[in-house]
């Protein structure tokens, strides 16, 4: 480089402006069952990396005495919340092109280090959201055949690290058609890579190492398992102490 040029209208534009108004976090309907249901997976020290939409809400629930490192894939490890109003720096941004600040002890770093630290399996966690998971844990979550996407973000390497995957949806799609199916008809992101799913009605762990197979471990308050079967594509097994959320 032999010269920089400042233009006198440079200005570092921000795609997402999401900054901290000193309210309480709103999360509609669903949602807000699932993201706090979400947060109860979260232990003390966990390495944690949460995908966008409903995952990134459920660090705001995370349970009294527990703290986690949030890890974002555009090489940030130590993220801490929303900005003030007026205080967003273009420079600190999550995975989803939001906003955010940084904590004591934080840490940045290149993305492919970043990438280094999920290759090799130093997550212990990936919260990740799901358009259809199989019986035998395949994910389905990155694209819908004709519609554009910017890219398949870090979803393929997240599930391939070896960390404890958990996938979260609502239970059926806009149609009233189920989410969790015998076999995915979209393109995977992985195969057989998901631990646990936690819909809007219920938790499910998924056995993705042996023969397959989903065992309902939770349903939500108010929820039946008849209605849970009515809704859900593969046969399951039922716990034999079965939970509520």
């Amino acid at each position: 480089v032999d010269r920089l040029v400042l233009g006198p209208s440079y200005e570092k534009r921000i795609e997402f402006v999401t900054e901290d108004k000193g309210g309480k976090i709103e999360v509609s309907g669903t949602r807000e069952r699932i993201v706090q249901r979400v947060a109860k997976e979260f232990e003390d020290g966990m390495y944690v990396n949460l995908g966008i939409g409903i995952p990134s809400l459920a660090s705001n629930f995370l349970p009294q005495g527990v703290n986690i490192e949030l890890q974002s894939e555009n090489g940030l490890m130590g993220m801490g919340p929303f900005p003030q109003v007026g205080q967003a720096d273009p420079d600190l941004i999550n995975a989803a092109k939001q906003t955010v600040t940084t904590l004591p002890g934080s840490a940045t770093f290149p993305s492919s280090e970043s990438f280094a630290m999920i290759r090799g399996g130093h997550m212990h966690l990936t919260v990740l959201g799901g358009m259809e998971v199989a019986s035998n844990g395949d994910l389905a979550n990155w694209v819908i055949p004709g519609k554009m996407v910017k890219g398949m973000g870090g979803a393929m390497d997240l599930v391939s690290s070896g960390s404890r995957v958990v996938v979260t949806m609502e239970h059926c799609d806009k149609k009233g058609n189920p989410k969790i199916l015998n076999s995915c008809s979209l393109p995977l992101t992985g195969t057989r890579v998901v631990d646990r799913i936690i819909t809007d009605l219920a938790v499910f762990d998924v056995d993705r190492i042996g023969d397959g197979g989903l065992t309902l471990i939770e349903v939500a308050d108010g929820v039946t398992v008849d209605e849970i079967r009515s809704k859900t594509e593969p046969d399951f097994q039922v716990a034999d102490e079965l939970g509520s959320f």
